[in-house]
């Protein structure tokens, strides 16, 4: 496990990660359902930062203009999706516009809970973003390369280049396997992952 700057705090802060698909939201609900630990998403907070009438809205539609604009008013997502995974350099200008935001709401959401014992930080790109910092600890949820294409074509209805090209767009799990201190494989039943999760939760 490569060496990285950690939160070192009394709360301990599980950084949930891993790659498109492979699982890391059915993780993060079982840990906040079953569990009962505050959950902090930042796919939720990029979403709210794009949300209608924020100023993230107004630069993305100042940016890109019609071909991302939803007919009723706002930005369609599936638009920007294909936009920003075609062109690396759109995709860059997109997460310099919402990783800010999204690292205030983080911020905001950790002062709130402040007295809770555990917290668990779901992000995507945690280590592509440096995010490590907040975190106490990291569980990356992994599965088999074929395995992560087949469920995000499934899921978003994509074609299998499309699905590539998003998969591409973050490091590959082979490069975040030795940087988390819990591997959680979702390759096969999910009781596998849950046992583990269980035990490192203690």
């Amino acid at each position: 496990m490569a060496e990285s700057p950690r939160w070192a705090g009394p709360q301990r802060r599980i950084g949930l990660t891993g790659g498109i698909a492979t699982g890391k939201s059915s993780v993060g609900r079982w840990l906040a359902a079953a569990r009962g630990l505050p959950l902090l998403d930042a796919d939720l907070y990029a979403r709210e930062a794009l949300a209608r009438g924020s100023d993230g809205e107004a630069a993305v539609l100042a940016q890109f203009g019609a071909a991302v604009q939803a007919p009723e008013g706002g930005i369609d997502r599936a638009a920007l999706g294909q936009r920003v995974f075609a062109d690396p350099s759109e995709r860059q200008w997109l997460e310099q516009l919402v990783h800010p935001l999204v690292r205030q709401r983080f911020a905001a959401e950790l002062q709130r809970l402040v007295s809770a014992p555990v917290v668990v930080l779901m992000i995507p790109l945690l280590f592509e973003a440096g995010l490590e910092s907040l975190c106490s600890e990291i569980w990356l949820v992994d599965c088999t390369p074929e395995q992560q294409l087949e469920r995000l074509i499934a899921r978003d209805r994509c074609s299998p280049e499309q699905a590539r090209a998003r998969i591409a767009a973050q490091w590959p799990l082979a490069r975040k396997r030795p940087l988390a201190d819990l591997v959680l494989d979702n390759s096969g039943p999910p009781q596998a992952w849950q046992q583990a999760a269980g035990r490192a939760l203690g």
